[in-house]
C-alpha cells in the first residue's frame, strides 16, 4: 500500500512538469504523515492480534484438558461398569462429574464468543475514534487498546493551562469528537482519570496534586455531560495524582508526558459474570 502511495506521489510530481519547492515539500510531508499513520495503525493491529491469539491459545489448551478428562472418565466408567465393581451411587456420582465437565465445555465456548465480540467492538471503537480525531496531533491524543479496555490519553498542554483546571476552548472541540463516539456506544461505561507530574502545588483552591488531578477529571466530565449530552450514569471521575507515571519526572519532557487526562472505556464485565451464573 505504501509503495502505491509513493508511486502515486512521484507520478503526480512528474506529470505536473515543474512544481514549486513549497508544493513539493507539502507533498512529501503528506506522504510522510500517511506512512506514519499507516505504520502506527498496523503496529496496533498486530499487537491486538497477538494478544487475541494468546487468549485463544489458552482457551484451546483448557478445552483439550477438559476433553481428555471427559474421555478418561467415560472410559473408566465403562470399564468399571463392565467389571461390576461399583455401586449404583458411585456410578451416578461419576455421571454427574461428566455432566459438570460438559457444562464447563459449554461455558468455555460461550466465553470464546463473548471475547470475540468484545475484541470486535474494541477494534471498531478505536477506528471510529481515530476517524473522528484524524485532524488532531498524535502527540496530543493517543488511542490504544490494553488488555480488555480502550484508552484515550489527552495531553495536559491541550486541555489546561499550568496549575489550572479550567478547560481551554480548543480542547472542548476534541472532547466533542470523543463524545460523539462514546454516545454511539450506549452500553459501555467509561472513566475519566486526571494525572499530574510530581511537582507539588498548593493554592487557595488546590491543596495538592490529588486535588488537581480530581478537579481536572471532573472538569472534563462536566464538559462531556453538560456541553455534549453524555449520560452521566455512564461516567466515573477519578484522580490519580502523580503516582501512575508514564515517564521519569526528572526532565521537563518527562513531566509533560505525565500531565495528562485519560479516558478509559471499560469492558462490559457483567456479560462475563452472567456466563458464570448457574443455568436455570
Amino acid at each position: 500500500m505504501l509503495r502505491i502511495v509513493s508511486v502515486f506521489i512521484l507520478v503526480a510530481i512528474m506529470a505536473s512538469g515543474c512544481v514549486s519547492r513549497k508544493k513539493y515539500n507539502n507533498q512529501v510531508d503528506q506522504y510522510t504523515k500517511l506512512k506514519a499513520d499507516f505504520d502506527t495503525t498496523e503496529s496496533n493491529l498486530q499487537r491486538c492480534l497477538a494478544e487475541k491469539n494468546k487468549q485463544i491459545g489458552d482457551l484451546q489448551k483448557l478445552e483439550k484438558e477438559l476433553a481428555d478428562a471427559k474421555a478418561n472418565s467415560t472410559t473408566m466408567l465403562k470399564q468399571l461398569s463392565d467389571m461390576s465393581v461399583i455401586s449404583a451411587s458411585q456410578a451416578e456420582s461419576i455421571r454427574k462429574s461428566l455432566e459438570n465437565i460438559n457444562s464447563k465445555d459449554t461455558y468455555i465456548k460461550d466465553l470464546q464468543t463473548a471475547m470475540a465480540r468484545k475484541d470486535s467492538l474494541n477494534m471498531a471503537l478505536v477506528l471510529n475514534l481515530k476517524g473522528e480525531l484524524k485532524d488532531v496531533n498524535d502527540e496530543d491524543v493517543n488511542i490504544k487498546v490494553e488488555g480488555s479496555a480502550v484508552f484515550i490519553s489527552i495531553s495536559d498542554k491541550m486541555l489546561f493551562r499550568s496549575g489550572s483546571y479550567d478547560i481551554m476552548p480548543k480542547a472542548k472541540e476534541v472532547l466533542g469528537k470523543v463524545a460523539t463516539v462514546i454516545k454511539g456506544q450506549p452500553d459501555v461505561q467509561f472513566m475519566v482519570e486526571g494525572h499530574t507530574d510530581n511537582k507539588s502545588i498548593a493554592t487557595a483552591t488546590i491543596k495538592d496534586n490529588w486535588d488537581l488531578s480530581v478537579l481536572r477529571a471532573t472538569a472534563v466530565v462536566r464538559v462531556l455531560q453538560k456541553t455534549y449530552g453524555v449520560d452521566p450514569t455512564r461516567i466515573i471521575a477519578a484522580g490519580r495524582s502523580e503516582y501512575i507515571s508514564v515517564a521519569p519526572n526528572t526532565s521537563a519532557d518527562g513531566r509533560a508526558k505525565n500531565r495528562r487526562t485519560r479516558i478509559v472505556i471499560l469492558p462490559q464485565l457483567d456479560q462475563f459474570f452472567k456466563l458464570m451464573e448457574p443455568k436455570q
